[in-house]
């Protein structure tokens, strides 16, 4: 078992008020290395989510910030990615980076706020984090938490998505066109993730399998963090599932915002010693976390080995 250690008791990134695109969410950041630099392409909001229990009219763009330390960012005083497609009428959402064949891949949610369930998985593609180009709806149905693993098998793109409420996955020959979709995980148990999960952002290798953290909600609406071990050649085959959260809302600014009771990562940078993993708090903020690579311990504590796909327990 392993936890999360944040590096900061206050967030790194908030609202701007000065920027009407940003004045009133800056979140759910997705996460990209380039060269000694790590970058935050990050959810930004016009307005709050919610007023006096009743949906704004807000919408979303996606924010770039930069950091040569992991802490102290940079930030672009104008969006880098907005919506301009028709799905995209109410923006563009939680963006997850992918490095792949030498291109950076944002799959992202774009929202069109037409009717229920009229969000859809999207994609766009660049060589710099600045320019993006490509853009096109990835999965024609109503699905998000949507990315790309970083590594080609068999010569097969695998994407990540949800299906409500599990975390699915399906593959495909050129990018386009996907098939052999199939559940990876879904929620279990009465507790902390009984209703629902999504992948947090593009898995991470690691020498025993790829590393899948995760957000899981709970019946209080409370989003927590947790981590699963996929196998190296077959990513849609869980070798370890832990059993318990390996983060969860603490401090105020993670427990009080727009949405109160939320940690949720699109994204985390792996440095040569650690693992940082960049959240948003409250659907409000950015908070950092992170641990060494050594404390990652699969036969510690409470692990459940699962096949998820078989449903037996090893």
């Amino acid at each position: 078992m392993f936890h999360l250690v944040r590096l900061c008791e206050r967030p790194i990134l908030g609202p701007r008020p000065q920027h009407p695109w940003e004045a009133a969410a800056v979140f759910n950041p997705g996460v990209a290395q380039q060269e000694d630099r790590i970058v935050l392409l990050y959810r930004a909001a016009d307005l709050p989510f919610t007023e006096y229990g009743h949906p704004t009219a807000y919408r979303s763009c996606i924010g770039y910030a930069s950091s040569t330390d992991g802490i102290h960012f940079t930030r672009s005083d104008a969006p880098v990615f907005e919506g301009v497609l028709p799905q995209e009428a109410r923006g563009v959402e939680d963006p997850r980076v992918t490095f792949l064949d030498g291109r950076f891949y944002m799959v992202y949610t774009a929202f069109g706020g037409r009717g229920p369930g009229d969000w859809r998985l999207a994609i766009a593609d660049s060589v710099d984090l600045l320019h993006w180009e490509h853009r096109r709806i990835l999965l024609d149905e109503t699905n998000k938490d949507g990315a790309l693993l970083p590594a080609r098998i068999g010569g097969r793109y695998y994407l990540f998505h949800r299906r409500e409420p599990s975390i699915w996955i399906c593959d495909s020959s050129d990018g386009l066109h996907w098939e052999h979709h199939r559940m990876v995980m879904t929620p279990r148990g009465e507790g902390w993730e009984s209703v629902r999960i999504g992948i947090a952002g593009p898995p991470l290798p690691l020498p025993e399998g790829w590393l899948l953290l995760y957000h899981a909600v709970d019946r209080q609406r409370v989003y927590r963090l947790g981590a699963a071990l996929l196998d190296k050649e077959d990513p849609g085959r869980v070798l370890v599932r832990l059993d318990r959260p390996i983060f969860f809302p603490r401090l105020p600014w993670e427990c009080q915002g727009l949405v109160p009771n939320v940690v949720f990562s699109c994204g985390a940078a792996a440095l040569p010693d650690r693992l940082l993993v960049y959240y948003g708090a409250a659907d409000t903020c950015i908070g950092v976390a992170g641990l060494p690579w050594h404390a990652i311990d699969w036969s510690q504590d409470y692990p459940v080995t699962v096949n998820e796909r078989s449903g037996n327990r090893r």
